[in-house]
């Protein structure tokens, strides 16, 4: 498969760098086409401006800032997001990625004011995700990310897609044993997806 591997971490030597090592890895030697997308390393910008905001709803060209991200998120048929959980939510990059790239035409239609899912492409997503906190916390939290994915990101996707998350919560006690547990189960989903 064509996998895009969404990446939002900007410490190179941090844990999630190590899990996204793991997942380009173990995807290529599975065979799929990774397009590795760094997105601290590629420099996005967050940032939805005045001009994309007022023309939301509009049909973008070759010209608009986020059409090469638009570009290789169509070109996918399986989507792997790899990401610390900051503040209960997804690093701010992260976020913009989703704020300036899933658009109407892209992840979703309007039709008669309703939105229709459209990112059919896409049959396979997996999250690989770290907690400072405790799942108990982020229960506590509501889970936001969890949530996100498992049922916003779920819907833009092909009816029936395949969703997993996968999450090492409480990195602040975290030790190298769990640590290495959890890379191998991230290693045996990468082997299997």
């Amino acid at each position: 498969m064509n996998i895009l591997v969404l990446y939002a971490h900007p410490v190179e030597n941090s844990f999630n760098a190590g899990l996204h090592r793991t997942i380009v890895e173990r995807l290529t030697v599975a065979g799929h086409a990774v397009d590795d997308c760094d997105l601290y390393a590629e420099d996005f910008d967050p940032r939805l401006t005045r001009a994309e905001r007022l023309g939301y709803h509009d049909e973008r060209g070759a010209g608009d800032p986020a059409a090469p991200y638009v570009e290789r998120l169509l070109r996918a048929e399986a989507l792997v997001l790899s990401f610390p959980v900051w503040n209960y939510g997804y690093p701010a990059i992260l976020k913009g990625f989703f704020d300036r790239v899933f658009l109407p035409g892209v992840s979703f239609k309007l039709v008669n004011g309703k939105v229709q899912p459209s990112l059919h492409n896409i049959r396979k997503l997996a999250a690989v995700t770290t907690y400072g906190g405790s799942r108990l916390h982020a229960m506590l939290m509501g889970d936001p990310p969890r949530k996100l994915v498992k049922r916003v990101l779920r819907a833009t996707l092909k009816p029936g897609a395949s969703v997993s998350y996968l999450a090492h919560y409480s990195m602040n006690l975290s030790t190298d044993e769990t640590r290495k547990r959890f890379t191998a189960k991230v290693a045996a989903c990468m082997d299997a997806f």
